[in-house]
Parts: C-alpha cells; structure tokens; sequence
C-alpha cells in the first residue's frame, strides 16, 4: 500500500540481421525486435511489474524457427514444438528452444500479448515478481515458410542473463 508502480523507462535492442534460411525463409527484423521490446514493457508497465532494459536478437532460436519454417508437410504444425520434436522428413528438432507463437499477422507486438495472456508463457518470460536487473530477453522470429506467405510468422523468446 502507499508504494508506485516502476516507470516504463527505456531499452535498448541488439538489432537483427534480418537473415534468410537456405530456403530463402524470412528470419528477425530490427522492427520485429523493437515492437516486441516495446509492447513487452508496456504489458509489464500496465501490471506494475518493472521494464526490461535489454533486448537481443537470438540466432539460437532462429535457427529452431526456420528448421519448423522449412518442414516439407504442407501442415504448418507438422514441426511446432519443444526440442525433440521431427519433422514429417524425419529431421530432427534444431536450435535452441524458447516460448513459442504463431500464426497469419503476427509482429513482435502481437505475440508479447499472446504470451502474456497465457499463464504458463507469462510465468516463463514475464515472471512477476522477479527482479529484471541483469535480464535480457532474447527473441526470434521467422516470416512465412517454404509453403507458407510472409505473413505467417513464427516467433520464439525466452529470458537470458546479459
């Protein structure tokens, strides 16, 4: 009782190469980094949790992101899932793992909304009532598939120490 919220306060983001697959995916954008990092504390802002100072363009993940992007099955859930699921080529998982999202118009803003509404992605990459000192929040996104148009994205982001 009696105590303020923490400010929105600022961030800063590592960029992203805007990369491409070897099968010509879309990979991470600047844009896509920066209206995650800014819808990703406005959430924290509007829940009186405190901001994120940091946020980085993760490859890791990227990777894990275009091997799904890239799956041969026309079914665009054939590869989604954690690490040690196939593919219907029977390719296994690649990458590193992190909360998932996707879907047709997704940007980095809509899917820091979509994981703060689901409780089990808000206690993994929000965490109330965590300190965010030292915390950098790292994310990924791919931008349609070998059968899929740009507008279906993918994303992936997790919480790292800096």
């Amino acid at each position: 009782a009696g105590q303020s919220c923490p400010s929105l306060g600022s961030f800063t983001t590592s960029g992203a190469p805007s990369a491409r697959s070897a099968q010509g995916v879309a990979g991470t954008t600047t844009a896509d980094l920066e209206s995650f990092a800014a819808q990703y504390n406005k959430i924290r802002y509007e829940n009186c949790l405190p901001p994120v100072q940091r946020f980085i363009y993760d490859s890791c993940m990227e990777q894990r992101l275009f091997w799904m992007a890239e799956s041969p099955s026309p079914d665009p859930l054939d590869a989604w899932g954690h690490i040690g699921s196939v593919r219907i080529d029977g390719v296994p998982s690649v990458g590193c793992d992190g909360n998932l999202a996707g879907g047709s118009g997704n940007t980095g803003a809509t899917v820091a909304t979509k994981w703060w509404q689901s409780l089990s992605h808000r206690a993994s990459l929000y965490r109330p009532g965590t300190s965010t000192s030292g915390v950098c929040i790292a994310l990924a996104v791919t931008h349609g598939g070998i059968d899929e148009p740009s507008t279906f994205t993918r994303a992936a982001a997790r919480w790292v120490s800096c």
